[in-house]
């Protein structure tokens, strides 16, 4: 049913508009007893239970962040099955991002490009939608992604993610420094090592005990994600998420003219897949068992959430591929890994 929707009405509506009529119907999935009812079908078999970052996931495989921007629709992912949902970019200065058209599906390549640009309303206003939702007794656990406002300056970044932090770690689940969205200017140079670290320290210190991870860009060489992955564990973090969207084009079946028109933005769905497993595999090799890393990007099977797992990822997210597979692809995929751990 999904596939015809999607051919004959979804994939001729502007993407953006598109993405807002599906979270008005996943917000009233979040709503009892809606919540209740979708989750007689979509439940994870309690034998993906998995424990990670020092907490109880129903199911190893969640919702990357650029999903729900706002933390307006994380009951809703619930109701679908996701097992973890991670909100945002969130920004200390509520902002409108880029302007529109800044979301492009690349139909033939099952990939999008964005160049959103983390636009959100802010931490302030996010922080109190979080407090509702840690009021509920059923829930998926909830991580924060937060990113640079784009009003302030790089020299400045430092200070504007403790901002960020200290509003909202205290309601996270786990908390995200994201250091790798092309869509803000000069925000990916603050991957390098040596401006880094010190913005991870103060993250870091300003987190409290929430868990901290840091998302990095698969566009790093393999020497360059090596050292981040490796500045984390001895910065004391929890943890990495590998890998956020590439400003990479190559290898693209989708006519060289829609991509061109598309312009620049991030890539992510399944051209990422080789790269990001790629990229799990490099963290992997170089960090202790009890680190945690999350895996993201091309991820459409449950075979591929597998494939990450057996990689050594501790939890998976995705993304792109719920444009194209549908709301119950998190109940596909949950169904997939039970099939295969029996």
């Amino acid at each position: 049913m999904y596939p015809l929707l999607f051919r004959h009405l979804l994939s001729r509506m502007d993407p953006e508009s598109a993405h807002h009529a599906a979270m008005r119907v996943i917000r009233m999935l979040g709503v009892r007893p809606l919540t209740a009812l979708a989750r007689t079908v979509t439940a994870p078999a309690p034998g993906l239970r998995t424990r990670a970052l020092g907490l109880e996931f129903e199911s190893p495989f969640g919702i990357a962040a650029g999903f729900d921007k706002d933390a307006v629709g994380a009951m809703g992912l619930y109701a679908l099955g996701f097992g973890h949902v991670e909100v945002g970019t969130l920004t200390a200065i509520p902002q409108d991002g880029n302007p529109r058209p800044r979301l492009f599906r690349l139909i033939p390549d099952r990939a999008v490009v964005n160049r959103m640009g983390f636009n959100n309303r802010g931490a302030e206003a996010a922080a109190r939608r979080l407090a509702a939702l840690r009021r509920r007794r059923k829930r998926p656990v909830i991580g924060v992604n937060i990113g640079k406002s784009r009003v302030v300056d790089v020299a400045d970044a430092t200070a504007d993610y403790v901002r960020s932090a200290r509003m909202l770690a205290p309601l996270a689940d786990y908390l995200v420094v994201n250091v790798s969205s092309p869509n803000t200017p000069g925000l990916r140079g603050l991957q390098a090592v040596e401006t880094l670290r010190p913005l991870l320290e103060a993250v870091h210190a300003a987190s409290g005990t929430t868990p901290l991870l840091v998302k990095f860009a698969p566009d790093l060489d393999d020497d360059e994600i090596e050292a981040v992955a490796l500045l984390a564990v001895e910065l004391g973090l929890d943890g990495v998420i590998a890998t956020n969207t590439t400003i990479s084009r190559a290898g693209l079946t989708t006519p060289a003219d829609v991509v061109a028109a598309a312009g620049a933005g991030g890539l992510s769905g399944a051209p990422l897949k080789a790269r990001s497993l790629e990229a799990l595999r490099i963290v992997r090799r170089v960090v202790p068992a009890d680190f945690c890393v999350i895996s993201v990007g091309g991820v459409e099977t449950a075979a591929d959430v597998q494939e990450r797992l057996d990689a050594g990822a501790n939890l998976v997210q995705g993304y792109t591929a719920f444009l194209y597979r549908g709301p119950f692809w998190g109940r596909q995929i949950n169904r997939g890994l039970a099939r295969r751990s029996r």
